[in-house]
């Protein structure tokens, strides 16, 4: 019936299950939904918000011209000039409004990305087939399936390290991904979220100075996710990491994670050729991003409000979230041969139950009999070797748990957690 495109939209997914969970909660149970990425409703974010847009309403056309009018496909270019004098002010970046496109969200930014720089490629009357890389897995599940063509995506399975207070850490496996590159010309773009999602790893900043003298010396992008990072909404736990740009990287943010998600803002910072082919698919495929978004953070960026309240309320508050979760998880998971992730940032706790004797798929099913919803790990290793991914210790022994949640919600549902993964220990 459908295209093969089509079929492989179709096809089940890690993202498609996400979202299905969002909206399609388990019926006659009480539910705890700790498997999505909405962020949490702060107060304190949600008055600036509800402030902003009451300036709009009170401004003589101003709301009217709001939803009555296209913007260019580049974006709004009020707000991108808030965005542009905001990231040099900021970090002593040296961009303009030409390094930087506004999108329909970060995921939709994504698919531009991939598709825009991989896949079949002719060039000098020969066809090629060019991919993307992702430097480390587990890696965001949104996008293991955003590749128009089949097989577009590689990956290298990362590193880790374990500690004795039932925590461990990711890293980057720097020499498999050196001699990947030197082997595979056909690697188009690097890829990573920082913090990333799942795990909540906040690469190090040694990880990214390496990728991007590798990024140039290929003369390939390093895209990096920062939807969660820094100047906002600013979920990194450590002083140490720095935010980076140069014209090797794509720097991918969002509005999303400080309290807009239904808003849909991607933004987009690049060298102007990418920036030029990303507006120009927008004008294409959406005619042009949605303003709502741009139109409330505006003021907020230009007045430096959005990166006050992500320093002094955002960061502090998801950060006591996430130690509060984390003993939670010691609390009820006690006994067992469990670890978690660093939480180094992000909405998410990433836990490794080593003892579990069936997969994280049949562990998810098991939850959600139960109300639990989260997401089972497997998605999260995707590429092209999958034989290869699988053999990686955490493969199907992990879940990815959305901390940002009511206490007594939180609470509950890692009990029940715990108890299903008591019920299935070795």
């Amino acid at each position: 019936m459908f295209s093969d495109f089509g079929e492989k939209l179709n096809a089940q997914s890690g993202i498609l299950s996400l979202m299905k969970d969002l909206g399609e909660k388990p019926s006659g149970i009480k539910t705890y939904a700790l498997g999505g990425g909405n962020p949490y409703q702060i107060p304190e974010v949600e008055k600036l918000y509800r402030r902003e847009m009451q300036n709009i309403l009170s401004d003589g056309r101003t709301f009217e011209n709001l939803v009555g009018c296209y913007d260019g496909p580049q974006g709004n270019n009020a707000f991108i000039n808030a965005v542009v004098n905001c990231m040099n002010k900021n970090f002593n970046w040296k961009i303009s409004a030409k390094n930087v496109c506004i999108a329909n969200g970060s995921q939709s930014a994504c698919f531009y990305l991939f598709n825009l720089l991989a896949g079949t490629s002719t060039e000098n009357n020969s066809k090629t087939k060019k991919t993307i890389l992702f430097p480390l897995v587990p890696e965001y599940v949104g996008y293991a399936d955003q590749g128009i063509e089949k097989d577009m995506f590689a990956s290298i399975p990362s590193l880790f390290e374990e500690y004795e207070d039932h925590t461990f850490k990711y890293f980057v496996d720097l020499s498999a991904l050196r001699n990947y590159l030197k082997h595979h010309p056909e690697v188009a773009a690097m890829c990573v979220s920082r913090p990333t999602n799942p795990t909540g790893n906040v690469l190090t900043n040694a990880e990214i100075e390496e990728m991007s003298k590798l990024a140039r010396e290929y003369k390939i992008p390093l895209i990096i996710d920062n939807a969660y990072g820094l100047p906002w909404p600013h979920i990194i736990f450590n002083d140490e990491a720095k935010l980076v740009w140069n014209e090797n990287i794509i720097l991918s943010m969002s509005l999303s994670k400080i309290g807009l998600p239904s808003a849909r803002c991607g933004i987009i910072i690049a060298k102007e050729e990418i920036v030029s082919a990303l507006s120009n698919l927008n004008s294409i495929i959406a005619l042009a991003s949605g303003n709502l978004g741009q139109a409330l953070a505006k003021n907020l960026i230009e007045s430096g409000e959005l990166i006050k309240i992500s320093n002094d309320v955002v960061m502090p508050f998801y950060k006591a979230q996430n130690l509060k979760a984390q003993k939670f998880i010691h609390k009820y998971f006690a006994g067992g041969d469990y670890a978690i992730h660093k939480g180094e940032g992000s909405i998410f706790l990433w836990v490794l139950m080593k003892d579990l004797q069936i997969t994280s798929k049949e562990f998810y099913k098991k939850l959600k009999e139960r109300g639990v919803v989260i997401v089972s790990g497997e998605y999260f290793f995707f590429g092209s070797d999958t034989e290869n991914l699988k053999n990686h210790p955490h493969y199907d022994k992990c879940i990815r748990i959305n901390y940002a949640r009511e206490d007594q919600e939180l609470e509950e549902g890692i009990k029940i957690i715990a108890e299903v993964y008591h019920q299935y220990r070795k």
